[in-house]
């Protein structure tokens, strides 16, 4: 079978298999998602096995650590992958939900109702979570996915789909609810940009380069997700020691993931006390910190940041950092690289926190906190399916009822125009 064909055959079975979601109760769809989690963990075993597989091959070819962190599973974090499925068969199913409904001067009584979106194509890089967080999702929203994820984790994301798929099936969703174009070659994405007639939706999870790919390449609808060039401004009224927690937080927790901060942004008030306290904790922490000419000044070791470090998302212990002389310049730096993802400020000043809230363009928008909180199971959505960065059809997190779309019903007694 050649790769068109796979990936032609595959959407046609979900295109099928969609019709036969949209109107399957909530009780069957909860069932599959906790056999699923209970499959995950069964095949555990299997699962690490492959992902080795493909860990080794990351070794091999030197992938960065930060993306080896991506791709790693553990039994933790494939437990977590489970426990996912099953916060998000806890929520209200919002197929069928009723959005209004409002009688016009005519009799007509007019409403709309949620349904699903349909045909899902997810395309993804090295996260093999994001195969049962996807597939869940879709799910329970009464959708059908089609999952293509990266070379890199082919072995992972396919003993991940298989043991979804066996569990779906047994618990009485359709063959073809979930599914994963084995290709690996670029072709097979190539295809999916085209398939109008099978896809309703193309979602891409990953840099930069395959987030505009898909873009500017797609003639199927794509809602937009990822990229995280995100900012932190510490204020000259901010905590300090706050300030430093959040900073070490954003930046260190797990730097390989589009909410972790890349660049920070410090008041001159404050750049004598806190620059060589918040550099020497990033330090600590194995990260290279660039800075600009004034950060050199107060701590000379930092190496010159230039403009194409404002402008990256480094997904690594790399930070870059800027003095800026006060919340209007900030905002005025953050304007100009954002990403519209996640951006903070660290303030005890009200007025100042609250200008930063209604001037900063983004999905997420913090005051005192991380941005590594932008996150579907932080939020409350349960596993997310990406941080959509546009503003069409949703923003931030995507969780089930971003997966939807709406049509109207009317109820008539014989009206005609």
């Amino acid at each position: 079978m050649s790769i068109r064909e796979e990936v032609v055959s595959k959407a046609k079975q979900a295109k099928k298999a969609a019709r036969k979601l949209a109107h399957i109760g909530s009780e069957i769809k909860n069932k599959a998602l906790l056999e699923m989690a209970d499959e995950l963990e069964k095949q555990t075993e299997q699962i690490l096995a492959a992902n080795e597989q493909d860990m080794d091959y990351g070794r091999e070819h030197e992938l960065p650590e930060s993306l080896l962190d991506r791709l790693l599973l553990t039994e933790e974090r494939i437990k977590g992958m489970a426990d996912g499925l099953r916060e998000v068969a806890k929520f209200d199913d919002p197929i069928g939900e009723v959005l209004g409904m409002k009688k016009r001067p005519n009799g007509l009584k007019i409403g709309e109702v949620r349904v699903p979106l349909g045909v899902i194509g997810i395309i993804y890089e090295a996260r093999p979570n994001v195969t049962a967080d996807a597939a869940g999702l879709c799910l329970k929203a009464g959708n059908a996915v089609l999952l293509r994820g990266g070379s890199n984790a082919i072995n992972s994301n396919k003993a991940i789909t298989n043991a979804l798929a066996k569990a779906a099936v047994q618990a009485g969703l359709p063959e073809g609810s979930v599914q994963l174009v084995e290709s690996t070659d670029r072709e097979a994405v190539q295809v999916m940009f085209k398939l109008n007639e099978y896809l309703d939706v193309l979602i891409p999870r990953g840099g930069a380069g395959l987030i505009q790919a898909v873009v500017q390449n797609s003639t199927v609808p794509v809602i937009e997700t990822g990229v995280g060039n995100c900012h932190t401004y510490v204020d000259g009224e901010a905590d300090l020691e706050m300030a430093k927690r959040i900073v070490i937080n954003a930046k260190c927790q797990r730097p390989g993931v589009c909410n972790s901060m890349e660049t920070l942004l410090v008041n001159q008030d404050i750049t004598e006390e806190f620059l060589p306290v918040i550099v020497k904790e990033l330090k600590q922490k194995d990260t290279l910190v660039k800075g600009c000419a004034k950060v050199q000044e107060i701590v000379a070791e930092v190496e010159l940041a230039t403009e194409e470090d404002w402008e990256a998302e480094y997904l690594d212990y790399i930070l870059a950092i800027k003095v800026v002389k006060d919340i209007d310049e900030a905002l005025e730096h953050i304007d100009k690289y954002s990403s519209k993802h996640s951006e903070a400020i660290i303030t005890e000043n009200y007025t100042k926190a609250h200008k930063f809230l209604d001037l900063i363009d983004a999905a997420a928008v913090y005051v005192n906190a991380s941005t590594r909180f932008t996150d579907g199971g932080q939020f409350g959505l349960g596993a997310e399916i990406g941080i959509s960065t546009q503003k069409l059809h949703a923003r931030g997190p995507m969780g089930v009822n971003q997966l939807t779309t709406n049509k109207f019903i009317i109820f008539g007694n014989g009206q005609i125009r």
